[in-house]
């Protein structure tokens, strides 16, 4: 199994959101690492703890998971979406793996995490007029992260929790010029990333009764200089030559990742309803992105996105329509690009079902969801996506031994 995921990494396709206008800019649209039952709940997961679900949102929950319990979670997703500008309006599917992860116990208090994940993703395709001509635009790819955690808990209650993974992927952004004379020419701008990524979790559960539980958590992903290069390519169809690398800069000291702070407050009220609410900041107005000749330059600033969520179980033990996870959640994203004087915001809600697999602890996770985007104070374009994320959590037992007596 860890060497399919590895064969995934190769050739994984970001879905959801990845054909935007506005993933021109930056490293693309960011992506967060929630599964799909937590994007049915507005993306909440900071201040998540359970055996039976995986958390790569805080490292800290691995710890949660039992010794005998071994986990393992897949989605994929479909995305309808419409854009809507002054001049026209259109629209497109698109889909494929939103994520891999599978988690399991080490011993007793001591959990751990492996998986890959969507940094970001890139994908777009429009057109303007020029004088004499005309231009199109063109982006693909995007950043993955193959990652590996573990988690402990020192005492009843707190647990602590690390990630380490490795960032890797390409960013392909097309410019076209068609002449009126039939010319063509193609200014290319590709960014390779290779790099390495931290981040650090805690949480606190709160007994607040014998059936209730308050848990708080907290998350910290250092910002860093990024490693690989980045060059662009002229080239004419009319000139026989071969393309002309025009420049080549190295991602070190010129392009970067600010912090992540991420902060949840989560109650479970009676292993009936889990109530929770996030709040994430990274202060990317600082972060470094050196503009690459004949392309324009990028403008971040800080990003911060609110969330919440609610999931409803009527019996955990009763029958299988009393063990169905009914979910709802909400959020609110500005977004860290810029276009012009623009901040770009993403709102969005979600629901979703948790259905549980006939004689067995699997749940097949069922997620719509839909948000829009648009800048602001000029909406420029504004896109509306429906989102069906499925998957599938298995949940297996962990080196289980029959007894013979």
């Amino acid at each position: 199994m860890i060497c399919a995921m590895m064969a995934l990494s190769t050739s994984a396709v970001m879905a959801q959101d990845a054909f935007s206008p506005y993933s021109r800019f930056g490293y693309g649209n960011l992506r967060d690492n929630a599964t799909s039952s937590q994007k049915a709940m507005g993306g909440v997961g900071y201040a998540m703890q359970s055996g039976r679900q995986i958390n790569v949102m805080n490292p800290a929950s691995y710890a949660a998971i039992d010794s005998l319990t071994f986990l393992f979670d897949m989605g994929i997703s479909l995305s309808y979406q419409s854009a809507k500008d002054a001049a026209a309006k259109t629209s497109d599917f698109g889909g494929g793996l939103d994520y891999v992860t599978m988690q399991f116990p080490i011993k007793k208090n001591l959990g751990a995490s492996i998986g890959l994940l969507p940094v970001s993703s890139t994908g777009y395709a429009f057109g303007d007029e020029i004088n004499n001509g005309a231009s199109s635009y063109q982006g693909t790819g995007g950043i993955n992260l193959l990652y590996a955690g573990v988690s402990y808990r020192p005492f009843k209650g707190f647990s602590v929790g690390a990630n380490i993974g490795y960032m890797f992927g390409n960013i392909t952004n097309d410019n076209y010029v068609y002449t009126t004379t039939g010319a063509v020419s193609l200014f290319e701008r590709v960014m390779q990333v290779r790099d390495y990524s931290l981040q650090f979790g805690v949480q606190y559960a709160l007994p607040l009764n014998r059936n209730d539980r308050l848990t708080l958590g907290v998350i910290y992903t250092p910002g860093k200089d990024l490693h690989g290069k980045t060059f662009g390519v002229k080239f004419d169809q009319n000139d026989a030559a071969k393309p002309d690398t025009t420049q080549t800069i190295h991602l070190g000291g010129n392009y970067s990742m600010p912090d992540t702070w991420g902060a949840g407050v989560n109650i479970n009220l009676r292993n009936r309803w889990m109530i929770e609410a996030d709040f994430t900041y990274q202060p990317w107005k600082n972060a470094k992105y050196t503009t690459l000749e004949g392309f324009e330059g990028t403008r971040f600033d800080n990003r911060w996105k609110a969330a919440a969520g609610v999931q409803y179980t009527p019996d955990i033990r009763g029958s299988w329509i009393q063990r169905v996870n009914y979910r709802l959640g909400a959020y609110y994203d500005r977004d860290y690009v810029m276009v012009g004087d623009n901040h770009i915001r993403k709102e969005g809600v979600t629901l979703g079902l948790g259905l549980p697999a006939p004689g067995s602890k699997t749940v097949v996770n069922v997620t719509f969801e839909y948000f829009r985007r648009q800048a602001t104070p000029n909406p420029l374009v504004k896109e509306n996506y429906f989102t069906l994320t499925l998957g599938v959590n298995f949940n297996e037992l962990w080196f289980w031994q029959s007894k013979i007596r």
